[in-house]
């Protein structure tokens, strides 16, 4: 090897250390057998990059164990919480999901992938990392959903997944709403900047149905960038909107959060569950899951997972050195 490619070739490795997939868990429930899906799919996919997992205190030592066993970079991180208020939220656990501001701290990654742990990665997305920086990745959400029942745009039919379909009545409800992603799958820059503008926005900004995904479409606004579903498969647009994520053969990410999905508790009894293309997206999902030749064979770690967190943290101390750590901050209170 020539000393070109020697250079290239050290140049390569310090990227791929500066990128990583990443995903949140909290609790003792069922989850943790999502994030081993998660990571055996970003295997199967030949993903050069690491999958990183937030956790919450309450993430049981066992459960940290079974991911660090798939390769998975353990990440302990502090809960946020969103001012009080009488909001109801859309899902009662929603509330706990504004930690995933947290992820805006891993700054010793430069780019990274978020994906929720209910999510499944069936093709190679590595190529999201090139995007253009500056700017928030995410797919439009869908409308149509009872889920919505609280919005204007529930009410009159409207979906920005079809929005000719149903037009906006400007003339009655003003301007039409902005382009709204769904926050379980985006691409982002981690900087504790970043990071403090969320948390400090968090605090004077009332909660609303849903929660960090609402928080997240106010504060990426003016920087957000759709991308196509093919990213980012919401369950409902198979029903709601097919003729927007043909051929299905052709969706490299599938996010089974619709009622009844979650490939580990599935039962076929839950409305639309009993779809022939859902139950082959199941199977499909527990092929993976079972598949133990994806299992990972990597280099040994302790059973504390030492080895690879204290390479992954070294930089996140020298960048809070940098920064001053008067800029790493605590979750504002709820009390």
């Amino acid at each position: 090897m020539g000393p070109n490619m020697s250079a290239f070739s050290s140049k390569q490795q310090a990227s791929a250390k500066r990128r990583a997939y990443v995903t949140f868990l909290a609790g003792d429930g069922d989850y943790w057998k999502g994030v081993v899906g998660l990571a055996k799919g970003l295997r199967k996919a030949r993903s050069a990059y690491p999958l990183v997992v937030a956790v919450l205190p309450d993430v049981p030592e066992e459960h940290r164990r079974k991911l660090r066993e798939q390769g998975c970079v353990v990440r302990e991180i502090q809960p946020v919480y969103p001012p009080e208020s009488q909001t109801q939220f859309a899902m009662a656990y929603y509330v706990i999901n504004y930690s995933k501001l947290r992820i805006w701290e891993f700054v010793e990654y430069e780019r990274m992938v978020y994906l929720d742990a209910d999510i499944q990665v069936y093709e190679n997305i590595d190529h999201l990392f090139d995007l253009e920086k500056g700017r928030f990745y995410a797919v439009m959400d869908c409308f149509c959903e009872k889920t919505w029942s609280h919005t204007p745009q529930y009410k009159i039919g409207y979906c920005q997944q079809c929005p000719d379909k149903v037009t906006w009545p400007e003339h009655e409800l003003g301007p039409p709403p902005p382009r709204y992603f769904n926050a379980g799958m985006f691409v982002h820059e981690p900087s504790l900047g970043t990071a403090k503008d969320l948390l400090d926005a968090l605090v004077v900004t009332p909660p609303t149905p849903f929660a960090e995904q609402d928080f997240l479409n106010m504060f990426f606004r003016d920087v957000y960038e759709p991308i196509p579903p093919v990213y980012n498969l919401v369950l409902a647009m198979l029903w709601r909107h097919p003729e927007n994520v043909k051929p299905l053969d052709k969706v490299k990410v599938v996010h089974y959060c619709a009622a009844g999905s979650k490939p580990w508790r599935y039962t076929g009894e839950e409305a639309n569950m009993d779809r022939e293309d859902i139950k082959m997206l199941v199977s499909k999902w527990w092929d993976i899951f079972n598949d133990e030749s994806l299992d990972y064979k990597g280099p040994a770690v302790d059973d504390d997972g030492a080895e690879v967190v204290d390479q992954a943290r070294e930089p996140l101390r020298q960048a809070l050195a940098e920064a001053g750590a008067a800029k790493f901050f605590p979750a504002p209170s709820a009390a």
